[in-house]
């Protein structure tokens, strides 16, 4: 990967920020983005003091012409691109019947419309340059889980999205991984959204035990560099993804019961979604 472009979109924070240590470690140039700018800029400064050369761009995934801005950007700075990392990402939590359709639809907005847009506009570049374009989904992205639909029809969807275009791409040279980590420790449930569009900022998961962004970094590193198709994490998530296929029906009933171990919502209306999920007749 070395000299190599990679463009990490949300690569301020969790995930992303690992991917663009671990790739500028191997000597990668990188464009990141991210919707703050001072928090952008932070972390391109840290980069660059551990001798990583990297492009800050503010953008919003869930904006289409600022992902043509940030290709835009790559092209004009370094006239290439190898590697497109779609990471930017959003979660949320409450239950489908009290979800807002405006939160649904931004969910959709970032994580699934904006890989769309960024790959898009990337294509071309990817195509010339024999190169990789990868999706970071979820494990939720192959079993869903309650309190998660949103999430999960993005990660759904964008899985479906990257399996057609690497048919499309298997004559053109060009290299389309599906990264499906298991839970990670990152900030993406302190962020995630409640059915009111609020923040719920905080982790409702014991985070100590799961994999870290690091580590996840590390997984997605070597699968580029191999050129995997696919790449599932954690022995949790495969156990799941796997009994999910040989015993869907006991699954459902068995999600459920992991799922209410969460702990409850902290707001008022999110405790009683919290304590309905617990109680609800399934």
């Amino acid at each position: 990967m070395r000299d190599k472009v990679i463009v990490i979109t949300g690569g301020s924070s969790g995930i992303g920020r690992a991917l663009a240590e671990r790739f500028g470690s191997e000597g990668s140039k990188l464009v990141i983005t991210g919707r703050k700018k001072e928090r952008l800029e932070e972390v391109v400064a840290d980069l660059k003091n551990k001798g990583i050369e990297a492009l800050p761009v503010v953008a919003d995934a869930s904006i289409e012409a600022d992902c043509a801005r940030v290709i835009d950007a790559a092209i004009e700075t370094y006239g290439r691109i190898d590697v497109l990392i779609n990471n930017a990402g959003i979660s949320m939590r409450a239950l489908f019947e009290d979800l807002q359709v405006d939160v649904f639809k931004k969910v959709m907005d970032v994580n699934f419309y904006g890989t769309i847009y960024t790959t898009k506009y990337a294509l071309p570049y990817i195509i010339r340059s024999k190169g990789s374009v990868v999706g970071i989904a979820s494990v939720n992205g192959r079993r869903a889980t309650p309190e998660r639909s949103a999430y999960s029809a993005s990660k759904f969807a964008m899985i479906g999205f990257l399996e057609s275009l690497r048919t499309e791409m298997l004559d053109r040279d060009v290299h389309v991984l599906t990264a499906c980590p298991g839970f990670t420790a990152s900030n993406i449930r302190k962020s995630a959204l409640l059915g009111n569009g609020r923040v719920q900022g905080y982790s409702p998961a014991d985070e100590e035990h799961m994999m870290p962004a690091e580590e996840v970094a590390d997984h997605i590193y070597s699968a580029v560099v191999r050129r995997k198709r696919d790449l599932l994490l954690t022995l949790q998530g495969k156990l799941a993804v796997w009994l999910n296929v040989l015993f869907p029906r006991w699954m459902d009933r068995k999600t459920l019961e992991f799922m209410k171990r969460e702990e409850p919502h902290s707001s008022t209306r999110a405790n009683q979604v919290g304590q309905r999920i617990n109680t609800k007749s399934y």
